[in-house]
């Protein structure tokens, strides 16, 4: 079994996440009771929103402690990454 992957930055991120998983559902209950679309859009914006900015906190923590040797993987790594931003 491999050694756990953590960072400081990781608990923040799970904490945003679920926080977002939290107002996804309440978006849910939002068409499920027939809401007004523009209320439901302005919802799944802020939710987009929360899991875009816990997927860059992610990736930027990554390439601060993870990348750096140099080395043609950590370029291939990159370039993948910077396509997720």
């Amino acid at each position: 079994m491999t050694e756990a992957h953590r960072h400081a930055s990781h608990p923040g991120i799970v904490k945003r996440l679920k926080r977002a998983e939290g107002h996804l559902r309440h978006v849910i209950g939002m068409i499920e009771e027939g809401r007004v679309c523009t209320d439901i859009a302005v919802q799944l914006q802020a939710v987009e929103k929360a899991v875009t900015a816990a997927k860059r906190t992610l990736i930027h923590d990554h390439i601060d402690h993870c990348l750096g040797a140099g080395s043609e993987t950590d370029l291939v790594e990159m370039k993948a990454l910077a396509k997720l931003l």
